[in-house]
Parts: structure tokens; C-alpha cells; sequence
């Protein structure tokens, strides 16, 4: 049985809006993309949500909305995909890498003070796999230095945190509804704030800097006359990608639901094995279960995490690794010189962490297919 990393859960309602915003003549950013954006911000309960066409792309512009200059620090988790911190090369500006916690592959509040100086503009905490870091805290700690706080929530929808929705928690939330992610279409993002200073500002540079509403000018009301006001870049949504948000975000709590099950089950089978380290969710929150990144306890197997990854394949079991930390990656390592010494956690957690399939659609088959190939590799390289 071939069992994949992740396959998107699409129906017949996603294709269906899909077809109908294309029968309708409107493909770029029109009136679907502004319902989605709507509609996305009641649900995470913010008053204004931005479309683009990354989750990359509303960091890039979160930043140039809270003013990030050259030579300004912005500190981020040290295990984290690229574009948490290639956004703030954009700036010139210099990332900061804080170590995580080694049962949560979140930022450390312990090992995150230090790294405040007079320099540090904000701090992007990364809600790894979909669970909260530890908000409250972090809000206080940037508010004492003066910083803002954009949260990653690439893996976070949906999530709580002490009975709050991500998204309105900081001062700018970004999401991604990339191909792999809990909400998919295809490509894109979303930016939330309760700031209409910033969400306009971000509303503007998505579309070239020209002034609000320019993706009207083609409308019935339209008019050929616009204004650029800053230079702006070309990130906006389309009304087809907004399509296949609209009938994801309908049924998001759903598929939340059936990866949490998906969860709840490989918790109880590797639980009480030695070998397999289970995901730790802290008590006053609740994941998005966009990953389920298993630990291996290298104490007990023979092998390795690439090799115990190499045999998975071999059975038919997609998997990954969430992620390489930054301070690994040639460009980081050569450009600030940072040493393997410096993260501890990082490095722990680096070498034993393995995604498995979690994903609605899932067969209950395919789920204990994936149990069955991960006991018996435990058992079978056990010391």
C-alpha cells in the first residue's frame, strides 16, 4: 500500500467554485476574493484580513507595515521553514534565531530574552505543526522591548490558545494556504490585524501600490483612472483560488477534526513504545494538527532518523522532516555565522523528528497502515 506524505481533501464543492468563478469571467482578484476575505476574518475573529498570493508574501508585507528599516533585528525560531526569515533579508534587516523547546519545536521563552537588543523591531513566533507557542508571554516580553509581534501561522488554522483563536492573538497573523496546508488553494495566503492603519497599508502594496479598490477598475463601475501611491508588488489572490478557500473554509472545523482523530491514534499506539516519542501539546491549548512530527528516541534503535525514514519509504510510507533549522542552510550559516553549538535544542530535535500522513481522507485502513510499518520498524531496530 502506497500511502503519501499528503493528498489535499477536494470535493465536489471546491471544483464546483471553482468552475463557477471561472464560468463567471472574473479570474483575478474580484468579489470572491473580498467574500473569502470576509468571511476569513469573522471566523479567526479579526477585523481585517488581507488576501495574497503567499503566506510569504503577508510577512514580507506585515513588515513593511509595521516600518521594518535596514539594520533593524527581528528574531525568529531557529527550526523554521525559509520564509520565516528570508522576508527580512528583504529589508536588509537581520534575523535573529532563538533555540526551541525540545517538546513543542516551539520558540523557548527561556532562551528568548537574551536575544532583545536596542535593534529588535519584532519577533515571529512560528506555531510549529499547528500548535500556539506561548503568546501571552511573548506579547508581554515584546511589548517591555518595544517590538511587535507577526505571527507564522502557516500551520495554525484552525487553533486556540487559552480559548482564543490564532488570529487574534498578534499584531499581524499570516497564513498559508499552500497546496500541503489545512485550508488549500494551491497557492496563497492570508494577513489579519486589528489595525486598519496596517491592513490598508498591506491592501495597498499587494496590488502595486495603487490605491484601494483597483481591482475595480475593469469592473461595471470601474474606472480607468488610478493613483500608485507606494511601490507595491504583485501579490495579490485570485477569485479561483478565493473559490477553493470559500468552500474549504465551510468545512475547516471538520477537517480539523478528522486529522485531530488521525492524531489521537498514532498517540495511542506509539505512546507506550520507548523508541517513539510522542508530540507534547501543552494543556491550555489546542493544535491545528497540521503535522504530526514523531521523535525518535536514538537511545533505544540502532538506526538513525534518514535511515529510519529510508525504511518507511521502502514500505510505502510518505514522510518528511519538519524542518532543517535555519542556522544549517549555507546562506544563514555563511552570512551570520552561526555554529551548531548555539542551539542545542534545535540540533536534538533536528535529529530525531519524522512528519507522518495526517491528512482528512485519510482511510482508516491507510492510518493503521502507517501504525503497523512504524511499530514494526521500532521494534525490529530496537538495541
Amino acid at each position: 500500500m502506497e500511502i503519501p506524505f499528503h493528498k489535499p481533501y477536494i470535493t465536489d464543492e471546491e471544483i464546483t467554485g471553482v468552475v463557477n468563478a471561472i464560468r463567471s469571467g472574473w479570474l483575478t482578484m474580484g468579489p470572491r476574493t473580498i467574500e473569502f476575505e470576509n468571511r476569513f476574518a469573522g471566523y479567526v475573529e479579526s477585523e481585517h484580513a488581507v488576501s495574497m498570493n503567499s503566506c510569504t508574501a503577508c510577512l514580507h508585507l506585515a513588515l513593511r507595515a509595521i516600518g521594518l528599516r535596514e539594520g533593524d533585528e527581528v528574531i525568529v525560531p531557529a527550526m523554521t521553514f525559509t520564509a520565516t526569515s528570508e522576508v527580512i533579508s528583504y529589508f536588509n534587516a537581520r534575523p535573529v534565531f532563538a533555540d526551541v523547546e525540545t517538546g513543542t519545536s516551539n520558540i523557548d521563552l527561556n532562551r528568548l530574552e537574551r536575544h532583545f537588543t536596542e535593534k529588535t523591531k519584532a519577533i515571529i513566533p512560528v506555531h510549529f505543526g499547528g500548535q500556539p507557542c506561548d503568546m501571552d508571554e511573548i506579547l508581554d516580553m515584546a511589548r517591555a522591548h518595544g517590538a511587535h509581534v507577526i505571527e507564522d501561522a502557516a500551520h495554525a488554522l484552525p487553533a486556540w490558545y487559552r480559548y482564543r483563536k490564532v488570529g487574534s492573538l498578534g499584531d499581524i497573523t499570516c497564513f498559508s494556504f499552500y497546496a500541503t496546508k489545512t485550508l488549500c488553494t494551491g497557492e496563497g495566503g492570508m494577513a489579519v490585524t486589528d489595525n486598519g492603519q496596517w491592513a490598508e497599508a498591506m491592501r495597498v502594496l499587494r496590488l502595486h501600490g495603487i490605491s484601494r479598490d483597483a481591482w475595480k477598475r475593469y469592473a461595471k463601475n470601474g474606472t480607468w483612472r488610478y493613483e500608485v501611491i507606494a511601490a507595491g508588488c504583485k501579490y495579490n489572490m485570485t477569485d479561483v483560488q478565493a473559490a477553493l478557500g470559500l468552500a474549504q473554509l465551510a468545512k475547516l472545523e471538520w477537517m480539523w477534526q478528522a486529522r485531530r482523530e488521525i492524531a489521537d491514534r498514532y498517540d495511542e499506539a506509539f505512546g507506550g513504545m520507548e523508541e517513539l516519542i510522542t508530540p507534547f501539546v501543552k494543556p491550555d491549548r489546542q493544535s491545528a494538527w497540521h503535522l504530526y512530527s514523531l521523535k525518535l528516541n536514538l537511545e533505544t534503535l540502532q538506526i538513525g532518523r534518514d535511515r529510519f525514514i529510508d525504511e518507511l519509504s521502502k514500505r510505502g510510507i510518505g514522510a518528511s522532516v519538519h524542518f532543517i533549522p535555519l542556522y544549517r542552510h549555507p546562506y544563514y550559516r555563511n552570512k551570520y555565522g552561526c555554529g551548531l553549538h548555539e542551539y542545542p535544542a534545535s540540533e536534538w530535535v533536528f535529529g530525531r523528528i519524522i512528519s507522518l500522513p495526517i491528512y482528512p481522507g485519510m482511510m482508516e485502513e491507510e492510518v493503521s497502515g502507517v501504525i503497523e510499518v512504524v511499530t514494526h520498524l521500532a521494534r525490529k531496530f530496537k538495541r
